[in-house]
């Protein structure tokens, strides 16, 4: 993990009409969301975003009030996943049934206002932890995904890529007559299903080569691509600010861009509700609604430019 930050980064002034005003953490909410709408309006703001983004559009969150920690879901590893078969089976009925929730998750406020504002001139991309795609089907155009994407499958073997929708088609096939009862909905996109209902599942290989597959995601204990962390360091480094948006910021992975920007002197902004691990470098917090707070914003952000 990274070692701490001594101290926070150096207060930043605004320019323009702002000027005078520097931003300061201790200032009221209503202050604090007047600075923010004044950091978009200058533009070159890159948006790091985590699993509270898409809490509205039914996709349960890690750390939140209701997530999926506080019911002590242990997400799969991808030393699990690839050398025990039957974790590795367990693993692909409870993501079968569960895409066929998280699949049909739609764009929510938040990301629609995200869209908006890249649309706008104003956002110049987004780095997001989670593995909905829902940024993409908003409308953003510039997405680092960081920990990839639910919607593709990989092989293992082979490298072959996917789409979700034919392992799907597949998984069906091989599995008529099975079925199984929700318990819960997990943000990594799969379900928690009672554990007599696990078996007898099959599971389907790569049509190619016959080797293993596994969603297109980073799984705990496993490494992000470089070339995605090549990808978000260079958002990050073209940043005029750092908008950290429905994330606690536990994982390493999302934290150290956050303290890239921050050891640059780029002020960091983060809208979460709860705690998160860069409060110590931000310099606007706000404990807020993520979809009706960046509507608010992005709506009088585009309105004065």
């Amino acid at each position: 993990m990274v070692g701490a930050v001594e101290g926070p980064p150096a207060q930043r002034s605004l320019s323009g009409q702002e000027a005078d005003r520097p931003l300061c953490p201790q200032t009221t909410d209503v202050d604090q969301q007047h600075d923010l709408a004044a950091l978009l309006t200058r533009g070159h703001v890159v948006a790091l975003t985590g699993a509270g983004i898409s809490t509205e559009s039914g996709i349960p969150d890690y750390r939140g009030p209701s997530g999926a920690a506080q019911r002590r879901h242990a997400p799969m590893t991808y030393q699990t996943f690839t050398r025990d078969p039957v974790a590795r089976r367990r693993y692909w009925a409870r993501s079968h049934v569960g895409w066929a929730l998280i699949g049909r998750a739609a764009p929510n406020e938040g990301h629609r206002a995200l869209a908006q504002l890249e649309q706008g001139g104003l956002v110049a991309g987004v780095v997001t932890q989670n593995v909905d795609g829902l940024h993409e089907a908003a409308g953003s155009q510039r997405v680092v995904d960081l920990h990839g994407r639910l919607d593709r499958v990989r092989c293992l073997s082979c490298d072959r890529v996917v789409p979700r929708a034919d392992v799907r088609r597949r998984l069906d096939d091989a599995n008529r007559g099975w079925s199984a009862s929700i318990t819960a909905v997990n943000p990594d996109g799969d379900v928690d299903l009672p554990d007599d209902e696990l078996d007898g599942f099959t599971v389907v290989d790569c049509e190619v080569c016959g080797g293993l597959l596994k969603p297109d995601v980073v799984y705990f204990g496993e490494n992000v691509p470089p070339s995605r962390v090549a990808a978000a360091n260079d958002l990050v480094d073209s940043a005029r600010s750092l908008l950290v948006l429905g994330t606690s910021l536990h994982v390493f992975s999302g934290r150290r861009h956050v303290v890239r920007a921050a050891k640059a002197g780029v002020p960091v902004v983060v809208v979460n509700q709860g705690p998160t691990r860069a409060d110590d470098l931000a310099t606007i917090r706000l404990d807020a609604p993520l979809g009706p707070t960046l509507s608010e914003l992005a709506s009088h952000a585009l309105a004065t430019t």
